[in-house]
């Protein structure tokens, strides 16, 4: 079954105007399915997984591009750097926009040669998985999020109210397109076949890591820490390697789509931020299965409940982003003060702040930071606590409610 996916219609756009459009993720986020599902019919298809064609494209670029001519989509094109060259003289020789669709599963491992050989050519799309919305098959009437009164009444209103149980059960199967669909997936054999070849093989060997066991208590080790502030030396420790190790290991994580890290907000008028990062998981579901939930019911009554609900969430605003082309505009916030604000998204010089709580019955002593952030230098707009409430409901004149389904 097949789910129209957001980042389509920008899909679309990028191709006809740029040579070249790479699109970056995760594993099993869906890049090949959905371009081979808008690709037109003479698009050639060809994948670096297959070992004759990775061959060919490695030891003789030129003849490569003489077999498989475009339009053309090539399927996880870091396995094959040697061909960035000749695909720079192919661009610069015909110059016709959509020439080339390319996938690549390590993010960092294709934009450093990209940006290096194609700068002006190219466009880097980063796609993630489901979002709620698309899931619910509303994938083409996705936009941006920002927590305008009148916008979020629209989104709830083409989105039912979402259970408890319902939201944790997503939450604990995560975004992936394989196993979020199926009604009866094999959840534990999913993603321990996902952590075997894709962790400890394909990112192992990239980060020439030489003990695996320590490489996968290092990842264990971020999904336990997920939605708190990135502590390096705690993650060296807890994982017994080098901090520098650790760093490396990190950058590797977040490059390939595996984390994220949501920066800190703060401008030249205030210097009480604190800098660090929160790390969050991009998905839940890899994130719960590596930290041994067994079950939504144990999850949604667990210690990691709360932190795994604001993963998500922050999960879903950057996909209404990503997927309509702009990068996310959201950090947090925490100063020394006491001041904290789990998102906030900066948009127009407008700071829209949005707590995340797991409860149907927020108070307005919830929102009380938010009128402190008028420190930060930018004029604040309209927040709100995302929770569990089951309808838009008005908390103080610029705050509100947020029903989990109008994200």
């Amino acid at each position: 079954m097949y789910v129209l996916r957001t980042i389509e219609d920008f899909l679309l756009r990028a191709s006809a105007r740029f040579p070249v459009v790479v699109v970056t993720g995760a594993r099993q986020v869906g890049k090949t399915t959905t371009l081979r599902r808008i690709a037109e019919p003479q698009r050639t298809y060809v994948t670096l997984d297959d070992p004759l064609v990775l061959d060919l494209a490695r030891r003789d670029p030129a003849l490569f591009f003489q077999r498989f001519r475009p339009p053309l989509l090539v399927d996880e094109i870091q396995y094959a750097p040697q061909l960035l060259p000749y695909i720079k003289m192919l661009v610069d020789a015909e110059r016709r926009p959509g020439m080339l669709w390319l996938t690549g599963s390590q993010q960092f491992h294709v934009m450093k040669g990209m940006s290096e050989s194609l700068a002006g050519r190219v466009a880097i799309v980063r796609m993630l998985g489901l979002s709620l919305r698309e899931a619910m098959g509303l994938g083409d009437q996705d936009r941006p999020f920002v927590p305008d009164m009148g916008g979020i009444l629209a989104r709830q209103a083409q989105v039912p109210s979402v259970s408890l149980s319902d939201l944790y059960r997503r939450i604990w199967l995560g975004s992936l397109p394989a196993i979020a669909l199926d009604d009866s997936p094999e959840r534990d054999a999913f993603f321990g076949s996902y952590v075997q070849t894709y962790l400890q093989r394909d990112l192992r060997d990239l980060a020439r890591v030489g003990d695996e066991l320590a490489f996968l208590r290092f990842v264990r080790a971020c999904a336990a820490r997920t939605a708190q502030l990135l502590n390096a030396a705690e993650l060296a420790r807890d994982s017994d390697v080098a901090p520098n190790t650790a760093k490396a290991w990190l950058s590797i994580l977040e490059a390939s789509g595996i984390v994220f890290l949501l920066e800190s907000y703060h401008s030249n008028l205030t210097k009480r931020l604190v800098k660090a990062p929160k790390l969050h998981f991009v998905d839940t579901g890899l994130c719960a299965y590596l930290t041994g939930w067994t079950t939504p019911e144990s999850l949604e009554a667990g210690a990691m409940s709360g932190p795994i609900l604001e993963t998500w969430v922050v999960g879903e605003l950057l996909k209404t982003w990503w997927h309509n082309g702009p990068n996310p505009p959201v950090w947090h916030v925490r100063d020394r003060g006491g001041l904290e604000v789990d998102v906030v998204i900066v948009h127009d010089g407008t700071i829209y702040p949005l707590e995340i709580k797991k409860t149907a019955s927020p108070r307005v002593s919830d929102v009380g930071a938010f009128r402190r952030l008028s420190a930060l230098g930018a004029r604040v707009g309209p927040g709100g606590i995302v929770c569990l409430s089951p309808n838009v409901l008005p908390l103080t004149e610029m705050a509100c409610a947020i029903p989990v389904g109008a994200l």
